[in-house]
């Protein structure tokens, strides 16, 4: 696996910045947003766990995601995806389980039994690869 994908329900820039604010003051939400960001900023603990990854995770609006991303997840918002090395995009979470999920550590554990159920496996860090060198 290259990388893991999170598609936010929201446009990004000001102007979806504002969109999506006057749809959370009506009751419309994104359950990736409310794991990833606090109401003022990004939390703390999903910058923790986005650095414990041996892959990059990448957070992207729908107006901001690349081509293959959004042919595979267009209509799917929010969700997770792996963008694995052979050039599959999987699905990991949708809407559903994010909204189950609902905190950092449950979409650690969401993310790691989807991908059990996947088939797919973390690479190896490079750090624990390294540290295996010259011993």
């Amino acid at each position: 696996m290259a990388r893991l994908v999170g598609v936010y329900d929201a446009d990004g820039g000001l102007r979806g910045e504002l969109t999506y604010l006057m749809g959370k003051v009506r009751g419309h939400h994104c359950s990736l947003c409310d794991i990833t960001h606090s109401p003022v900023r990004r939390r703390r603990e999903w910058d923790s766990y986005v650095a414990s990854l041996p892959v990059p995770f990448e957070a992207a609006h729908r107006n901001e995601r690349d081509a293959r991303i959004a042919q595979a997840t267009s209509g799917r918002e929010p969700c997770v995806v792996a963008d694995c090395a052979d050039g599959r995009v999987v699905l990991l979470l949708d809407d559903a389980a994010l909204h189950q999920a609902g905190t950092v550590e449950g979409l650690r554990v969401a993310v790691d039994a989807a991908m059990g159920r996947e088939g797919l496996t973390w690479p190896q860090r490079a750090a624990t690869q390294a540290g295996t060198a010259g011993a």
